[in-house]
């Protein structure tokens, strides 16, 4: 008995003396050269941090053109903007790849038709790739065409709507996508979705373009490309526009 513990003791004697000799190791990555960034959060977790840019003060139509390039023809007042029915969707001036946007929305208060007629627009992430807004409050529609769904291919996880009238909140992570010489998408655009804080969209690859009344397909464009808010014929009104590049 006393051997075997002498042998024990040495065999442990050993294994430490070769762990003390043994260089350290390092993990498979570099470590760290420079500090991140300080950024100043806003008072709220709604207001802009100090590196966002402001899209929407409250106050005018500064940062937004029309499609065509011209100036901006929604209404402002009492600090949000309202789509003005018939004069087309806006499109940032300032041009994004990979983003971080907080915007808030309301649908009219009066509820008028059902379906996708009721409370209609949309966020265009580079100007092609929407999350649906909609009336989604006790509204029936195809569930890949509700508030919150990657519009026509992701459903929203779950309905996070409030009542028509109320403001509601998108936070949103956006991957633009990436192609290569010849215009062959090699990274797919990839959203992550908060409606109302409630996650809606999980790191969803998209397939494409998200059109209305075709399938989905990728089309090379340019890495920085404007965000675009929706003219779909309803008064929808905008608030607390910032984003942030990542």
């Amino acid at each position: 008995m006393v051997s075997y513990c002498v042998a024990l003791t040495a065999a442990a004697l050993a294994v430490t003396t070769a762990a003390a000799q043994a260089p350290e190791a390092s993990p498979p990555y570099p470590p760290p050269k420079t500090a991140p960034a300080i950024v100043t959060p806003g008072v709220t977790n709604t207001d802009p941090p100090s590196d966002a840019i402001v899209l929407f003060n409250g106050k005018d139509l500064s940062h937004w053109r029309t499609d065509n390039g011209g100036p901006a023809k929604w209404i402002v007042r009492d600090g949000y903007m309202e789509v003005n029915p018939g004069t087309g969707g806006i499109a940032s001036v300032e041009k994004f790849g990979d983003v971080q946007l907080h915007i808030e929305w309301a649908t009219p208060s009066v509820v008028k038709g059902e379906g996708q007629e009721r409370g209609n627009s949309g966020v265009f992430l580079m100007g092609r790739y929407e999350v649906q807004v909609l009336d989604s409050y006790q509204n029936e529609t195809y569930y890949h065409g509700q508030a919150g769904s990657v519009y026509k291919q992701y459903p929203p996880l779950v309905n996070a709507s409030r009542k028509p009238g109320e403001w509601q909140a998108y936070d949103i992570i956006f991957h633009a996508p990436r192609f290569d010489e010849m215009g062959k998408v090699v990274d797919r655009a990839r959203f992550t979705v908060l409606h109302n804080g409630v996650l809606i969209q999980n790191n969803v690859e998209v397939y494409g373009l998200t059109y209305h009344d075709r399938a989905p397909v990728y089309i090379a464009h340019g890495p920085q490309e404007s965000l675009a808010l929706q003219d779909h014929g309803n008064p929808i009104r905008y608030r607390n526009i910032w984003i942030r590049r990542l």
